[in-house]
């Protein structure tokens, strides 16, 4: 079901702008600064400030130390940020994590584990990256072919998208219910860890002047990480008593990752509706040089666009 809407997001997904990504990989690059600097280290700093007993404080590490999820792919579409980066981004995480995990746990998780005792899921994570490369890679054959069919895939997709997460979620805090029941530093470091990572990477961005749609995009990439390869490493890691007490942890940042997402797209289509003209001028001001392949508008062109939706804007506040 994931590898269906990875397909449907995949259809966003230009060749030339991927491409210009991977030539030109400074959002990627700032991207993994976030994935394998900020948030290990954001984690071991959480962690040492709500003086977290041994057994959760790994498990805030691990999670902290995983790349990222289809869950920042997800919002990254619903609040128009840059598809291309967000694609391109998950996939290199995902590949680095092969060795970034272990580095990161290496030197942070020191203080309360032995070194090596940390099992990582290399085929876990090899699935993980073939299941977004692959539908990814169809998407963009679609998009690329039959434009027209790749747009109505892409809205099923994206709206199948939101389900899924939503299901899973609820069936996951139904089934777990007993993993609520934790300490509260545990369960406030879990609300708060999403939250931190979505600002640090907006942040930074922001610092490094990058445009409005990368700062929304390294800000999903850098908050929203792979829940599936860290309930496996904890899971291949420890033994089925300390699972009781690590595996809430996870559970805990699900969920909220989940809610932050849903509370981010209402606020920016809420905006979106507020400010359309606003939106439309940032986007010619970030992408000058752009042209619409599909119909041919440059942005000698936007100038009269926009008056025109001025204009139906006016003409209906009348009506």
């Amino acid at each position: 079901m994931l590898a269906l809407v990875v397909f449907s997001l995949g259809c966003t997904v230009e060749v030339k702008k991927l491409w210009f990504h991977i030539c030109r990989p400074w959002g990627i690059g700032l991207g993994i600064v976030c994935q394998f600097g900020l948030m290990p280290f954001i984690g071991y700093v959480l962690s040492i400030a709500f003086a977290l007993n041994p057994v959760h404080a790994v498990a805030v590490l691990i999670m902290g130390c995983c790349p990222g999820g289809i869950i920042s792919n997800v919002i990254t579409y619903w609040i128009d940020g840059d598809m291309d980066l967000s694609i391109a981004m998950t996939t290199c995480s995902t590949i680095l994590a092969m060795g970034m995990m272990p580095l990161c746990l290496y030197i942070y998780s020191s203080s309360w584990v032995q070194s090596g005792s940390i099992k990582i899921p290399y085929t876990n994570i090899g699935i993980t990256l073939v299941s977004l490369i692959v539908p990814v890679s169809a998407g963009i054959f679609v998009n690329y072919r039959w434009p027209k069919h790749a747009k109505k895939i892409l809205k099923v997709g994206s709206i199948l998208g939101w389900l899924i997460i939503a299901i899973v979620t609820v069936i996951s805090v139904v089934l777990f219910k007993g993993s609520w029941v934790v300490d509260t530093s545990v369960l406030i470091i879990g609300i708060i860890y999403p939250i931190i990572g979505y600002v640090s990477g907006f942040g930074l961005a922001f610092l490094l002047r990058q445009p409005w749609k990368r700062c929304r995009t390294i800000c999903l990439e850098t908050g929203a990480q792979n829940i599936q390869v860290c309930a496996t490493v904890l899971q291949t890691s420890f033994t089925p008593k300390q699972l009781v007490l690590m595996f809430s942890f996870p559970l805990i940042y699900c969920s909220f990752q989940f809610l932050h997402g849903v509370i981010f797209v209402i606020a920016y289509q809420l905006y979106k509706r507020k400010f359309r003209k606003v939106l439309l001028e940032t986007s010619v001001q970030e992408e000058p040089n752009k042209v619409s392949e599909g119909n041919g508008i440059t942005c000698k062109d936007m100038k009269p666009i926009a008056e025109i939706f001025t204009h139906d804007e006016r003409k209906s506040s009348k009506m």
